[in-house]
């Protein structure tokens, strides 16, 4: 898994992407093919959510899915995700957990409200582990650099790799 430094929120996507925006002029980016494989869209999903706001996005894995950390602000992440909608594929930003999986997303989120984000929502099955989105407490300041929030990733970071290696 690609690490993003100390504060890694990860959330495992598959692929798509499309935009209202000028953000991308390329032909990869505007004309595509007929039949575009799966990681030709994962690529071109990548792709539109870096041109949108989030530099550090990574290209898809082998499996044509994301290892993802968090590290742009709510309002960010939700316009990029927003901008790249329309050509996103059937269970893009979701990931079903087995019930092993949801218990230590579970542990996890429940770590981070002991640790002082009070308003970390537990996740829900088939959504990403983290998502800013729903952090009230965050308002568009980084996961990165909020006082709360960095500090309580830093103490709950053995229950988020145990939460990830069960999604292995």
């Amino acid at each position: 898994m690609r690490s993003l430094g100390p504060l890694a929120i990860v959330a495992v996507i598959a692929a798509g992407c499309g935009s209202n925006g000028p953000a991308r002029t390329s032909a990869t980016a505007t004309a595509s093919p007929k039949k575009a494989s799966a990681r030709e869209k994962a690529v071109r999903f990548a792709e539109c959510i870096r041109a949108h706001g989030v530099a550090d996005f990574p290209d898809p894995n082998a499996k044509n899915e994301f290892e993802y950390g968090v590290s742009v602000t709510p309002a960010v992440w939700k316009r990029a995700t927003t901008a790249c909608k329309d050509l996103q594929p059937p269970g893009t930003l979701s990931s079903k957990r087995t019930p092993e999986e949801q218990s230590g997303a579970l542990k996890f989120a429940q770590c981070m409200r002991d640790n002082g984000v009070k308003d970390f929502p537990d996740p829900a099955n088939g959504e990403p582990l983290v998502d800013t989105t729903k952090i009230p407490s965050l308002g568009d300041r980084s996961p990165r650099t909020d006082p709360v929030f960095a500090p309580a990733m830093d103490k709950c970071r053995v229950a988020l790799q145990a939460a990830l290696r069960d999604q292995k």
